[in-house]
């Protein structure tokens, strides 16, 4: 799987706790050896696909008391995901959201409707 190393997804910006997922290439061969029409595997509830970019995770609330002598801190801080790019990702299809990206399809898919990850790397 070819990630963005040709830099086609640098001006997306994926908001809070979503994944982008681009869908693995599904077989239209079942094991038995039967062929499936076109879009029989994308209605299932659950995809597969590789996760080209997270966003930045959950927000933390900033802290409603103001201190006069403390600096005034714009910055907000989250709560990493899971999630990883490159991470081959088990999702439900009722929580995604489907896009189009330069005539490609994506999923945008919040990170509490993944089911599972499969990394390369050891844990």
């Amino acid at each position: 799987m070819r990630l963005t190393t040709d830099n086609t997804f640098r001006k997306l910006i994926i908001i809070g706790d979503r994944v982008l997922i681009k869908p693995a290439e599904t077989s239209q061969r079942t094991p038995s050896g039967l062929y499936l029409p076109p879009g029989v595997q994308e209605r299932e509830k659950v995809q597969q696909g590789y996760v080209i970019k997270t966003g930045p995770g959950y927000a933390i609330p900033a802290p409603v008391e103001e201190e006069s002598w403390k600096g005034a801190e714009d910055e907000v801080k989250y709560i990493p995901l899971q999630v990883k790019e490159g991470d081959l990702a088990i999702f439900l299809l009722s929580g995604a959201t489907e896009v189009m990206y330069e005539n490609e399809k994506y999923y945008i898919v919040p990170q509490s409707a993944i089911l599972m990850l499969e990394r390369e790397e050891e844990l």
